[in-house]
């Protein structure tokens, strides 16, 4: 079974449970569960780099060896407006990001997925928070990333370093 989905991001709508209702947990219930072969799952940032490329390789034998399914997070751009304004203090704009689409259709061609169930999850944020969250939502047992390499990584802090810190699963960072 192969497949990609596209989801919003999770800021986006959430269900609100019923102040009325009897049973306050009734919302959580009308939302539609996880397919089993995804919780439990391996969640893997990818982006289409070589080191996503590598993470992406690992995290498929991962959930192959453990009969699971692989959650795929491509987390959209979001840059602050200063870039372009110069203002104070930062606001933050979700950029059209197209990329996601494409990496869909190239993942959806690979033979190499064939082995393993697998969704394409879209989110728009912080990178370290959105993969988290995904990884919270699927019950994940752990979060693949690749390594950030170069001056980027070095100036605002990699995100296989930050996530390290602040995850609640583990974190497997590949070289």
């Amino acid at each position: 079974m192969a497949g990609h989905e596209f989801f919003e991001p999770a800021d986006r709508k959430r269900r609100v449970a019923d102040p009325t209702a009897s049973d306050p947990l009734a919302a959580e219930e009308a939302r539609p569960s996880c397919d089993p072969a995804f919780l439990h799952g391996v969640v893997v940032g990818f982006d289409g780099s070589t080191s996503s490329e590598r993470a992406l390789a690992y995290a498929i034998g991962m959930a192959h060896r453990s009969g699971s399914g692989l959650i795929i997070v491509h987390v959209a751009n979001r840059l602050p407006t200063t870039v372009w304004a110069g203002c104070e203090p930062p606001v933050f704009v979700d950029v059209p990001d197209h990329r996601t689409e494409v990496l869909g259709l190239e993942l959806a061609c690979a033979d190499y997925l064939s082995e393993v169930p697998w969704i394409l999850v879209e989110r728009g944020g912080d990178i370290c928070h959105e993969l988290e969250e995904v990884g919270r939502e699927y019950g994940a047992d752990a979060i693949v990333v690749g390594s950030t390499h170069g001056i980027v990584g070095r100036i605002f802090g990699s995100v296989a370093g930050r996530l390290a810190k602040r995850a609640q699963r583990p974190v497997v960072v590949i070289p």
